[in-house]
């Protein structure tokens, strides 16, 4: 129990400090994208703070394993972690390194309880949509048969694929281009499931909320309609009694 505690107080004093480190890793990522110009040290540098920032987040999972009471029950329910913290390394790819530090930063923000659905949904949808926008944009700026690109084609590109309406006026054309396109439409369609589980479960609790009230009402009546009958018997007898009197 004081080792789960430990873990649950570790999670609670890091997830600002790396939350704030995922926009540290958003500026270095974005930045040699939206600048093609920017001098080969720059990106070196973004380069590295991207990686720094990746390892903040492998080092908060081996923490919360060390402190976590049943290890292999930890591994179990955080496996994607484990997957987001191994996959770059074993291929150091920038696109799968974006990958793994989103899926991070995604499984420490749920575990904020004071962040809402609406919150935490909203927050997916800009990240997704600014993320994927930048790594479509630097996978296909340079593709000779594409056709996206400026920030402004990977932005409207990125807006229509996760809303499923795919205009057809921007697609990308090479093989990781096609891959982020498909996690885009299924993180668009993720989220929308979820946005219209919400919704739906709002009115069914108002609903709910309004049979239970009903339902009151009509108990109240029916005690009500048995005290009155119950009262009228009561009268009915002593009038008898007084009649036979």
């Amino acid at each position: 129990m004081k080792e789960q505690s430990a873990q649950v107080r570790w999670e609670q004093r890091t997830q600002r400090p790396l939350l704030a480190l995922a926009v540290v890793f958003a500026v270095a990522y974005a930045l040699p994208i939206v600048d093609s110009s920017a001098s080969r040290s720059l990106t070196r540098a973004c380069t590295v703070v991207e990686w720094m920032v990746w390892g903040a987040f492998a080092v908060d999972y081996l923490v919360r394993l060390a402190l976590a009471r049943d290890r292999r029950v930890f591994v179990r329910t955080h496996w994607l972690d484990l997957c987001a913290v191994v996959l770059p390394l074993i291929q150091p790819l920038r696109l799968l390194r974006l990958v793994s530090t989103l899926v991070l930063v995604q499984r420490r923000a749920r575990m904020a309880s004071q962040i809402r659905l609406t919150t935490y949904v909203g927050g997916a949808v800009v990240g997704l949509l600014m993320f994927g926008s930048l790594a479509v944009l630097s996978v296909e700026r340079e593709s000779p048969d594409g056709n996206i690109h400026t920030l402004g084609d990977a932005v409207w590109w990125s807006f229509t694929t996760m809303t499923t309406v795919g205009y057809g006026d921007h697609a990308p054309t090479t093989g990781l281009g096609r891959m982020i396109a498909v996690g885009l439409m299924l993180s668009g369609i993720a989220l929308l499931g979820v946005v219209t589980a919400n919704i739906a479960a709002w009115f069914i609790a108002r609903f709910e909320k309004d049979d239970v009230e009903e339902r009151r009402q009509t108990e109240a009546i029916r005690m009500l309609t048995d005290e009155v009958r119950a009262l009228r018997a009561e009268v009915a007898v002593l009038q008898e009694r007084s009649a036979r009197h």
